[in-house]
């Protein structure tokens, strides 16, 4: 540092240390005009002993801080390797990154550019990230580590970083715009750094659910055209580590599966589109290698599985059986809510010619349910007396419920049956064969609670719908073993 002020006073200063105290003079019990945090940057005007004499331009305050407490450069093309070597070494330090970001925007500033490569900018993009992902894990807290990193996100969005925050299930997590992303997709990178770059790109987490549907609907086009490019650049290329081939796939097969949930919920909805993305969605989570899983790997599997458990009857034509002699059925009416699809039962006598009621007689009325999710008609199941009737209904691209419709004395009643009752953040609930005897019937259901997946093989009293029996695995459970129906085991994606 003292070679530095010998040869020329630098022009600029990066404070280097959390805490550092701006003095009125070059000493160290001078009044403190100000607290300044790593990344922090300065314009040097003089020296004094073992202090620089700066002034901060965010604050628009002068004053004294030492020289060991900051990097001084020039910010010219010799000041370029420099720097570029400080931010190789900063960009892998944990709570670093905003003195990373203020030594990447330095870069940016003293390099040519030619000088500028992907390697930079995904350096800039991991500390952004890594920087939000903090944030986020300090959310709400009011302590010493909340206010420091509060300090950081300061320090970083006076370089131009920005964040942005997400509210969903009563957790808020903090995002990183993407921008260093964005421009690392746009230079030449290695099959590596694009594939990161994706996978910051395409989080689910980090989707606005304040978003129009139209606006939804063209993010997440944009994120399975970025994370299937990646794809294709790998392959072709080749070069690409499995684990992170295996990220990519698991990212697209969740947002391929939402995709096709968003698609079929258009008023125009196109079903070919629909079911190439329901398609594509299966196709991405059967290419998991699971032999070479990473740290962190599976949990991301299994939710991605949910997600496109919630989705799978996209992967199937649309079809609805009608009504025949000892089979009720359903039949699709207009709402006279838009958005809204009804569903309305069809009684199995309706199918076949009854001599005409007496006039006092009042035809009984049909039961008919509207909801704004998506009714997966395909999805019918008929029990074997026909009194018992499954339909999914998927009102969220990661949630999908059960309606069981069952025939009483008086009628049809209707139950609807989400996937858990103690607010999972994902998950699904199906229909999964019926047990001889009429009186019971099985069930396979996903979830996701506080970021922990559960499956469950259960076993339903047809008249209470309350679980007899249940187990983790199908085999651990008799009557699953036996039963289950072979449409459903050939579809699902609970058993993999």
């Amino acid at each position: 540092m003292i070679g530095i002020l010998a040869a020329g006073l630098a022009s600029f200063a990066i404070v280097t240390q959390d805490q550092t105290p701006l003095r009125a003079a070059p000493y160290e019990n001078a009044a403190r005009h100000a607290v300044l945090t790593q990344g922090d940057s300065l314009e040097v005007r003089g020296a004094k002993g073992d202090y620089l004499q700066v002034y901060d331009h965010h604050r628009e305050r002068a004053g004294y801080i030492r020289v060991t407490q900051a990097g001084l450069y020039d910010l010219k093309p010799g000041d370029a390797p420099r720097l570029r070597a400080v931010l190789e070494f900063l960009k892998d330090q944990p709570n670093q990154e905003a003195l990373g970001i203020g030594h990447a925007a330095a870069f940016f500033k003293a390099a040519p550019a030619e000088a500028i490569d992907a390697g930079a900018f995904e350096a800039l993009g991991e500390m952004a990230g890594r920087l939000a992902w903090r944030a986020s894990r300090l959310s709400g807290a009011d302590n010493e580590k909340s206010r420091t990193v509060s300090a950081h996100l300061e320090a970083a969005a006076r370089y131009g970083v920005k964040f942005y925050s997400v509210e969903r299930h009563e957790k808020v997590t903090l995002c990183y715009d993407g921008d260093a992303w964005r421009r690392l997709l746009a230079l030449p990178s290695t099959p590596a750094q694009k594939s990161r770059a994706a996978l910051a790109l395409t989080r689910h987490d980090c989707v606005a659910p304040t978003l129009s549907a139209t606006e939804r609907l063209d993010a997440d086009r944009r994120r399975a055209e970025i994370l299937e490019s990646a794809l294709e650049d790998g392959a072709r290329r080749g070069g690409l580590p499995a684990h992170l081939e295996n990220r990519l796939k698991i990212r697209a097969a969740g947002v391929w599966a939402g995709l096709a949930h968003r698609l079929a919920q258009r008023p125009d909805s196109d079903p070919a589109a629909v079911l190439a993305a329901g398609q594509q969605a299966e196709t991405r989570l059967a290419g998991v290698d699971k032999n070479a899983f990473a740290d962190g790997d599976r949990g991301a599997w299994n939710e991605a599985a949910i997600r496109v458990g919630a989705s799978r009857w996209a992967a199937r034509p649309q079809t609805l059986a009608q009504a025949m002699p000892g089979r009720p059925g359903i039949r699709l009416v207009a709402s006279d809510k838009p958005g809204q699809t009804c569903v309305q039962v069809v009684a199995a006598r309706a199918a076949t010619a009854q001599a005409p009621r007496p006039a006092t007689i009042a035809p009984e009325k049909p039961l008919t349910q509207c909801t704004y999710g998506r009714v997966w008609t395909s999805s019918l199941t008929v029990s074997q007396d026909g009194k018992l009737m499954t339909l999914a209904v998927q009102p969220l691209e990661d949630w999908r419920e059960l309606w069981v419709f069952r025939q009483e004395r008086g009628g049809w009643l209707l139950d609807i049956v989400p996937p858990a009752a103690d607010r999972p953040e994902t998950g699904y609930v199906e229909f999964a064969g019926w047990v001889p005897g009429n009186k019971q019937f099985l069930v396979a259901r996903e979830t996701v609670v506080d970021g922990r997946s559960k499956t469950s093989f259960e076993l339903w009293d047809r008249a209470t719908l309350q679980v007899e029996r249940s187990a983790d695995k199908p085999g651990n459970l008799s009557a699953f073993y036996r039963w289950q129906d072979a449409t459903w085991k050939s579809g699902t994606v609970a058993i993999r």
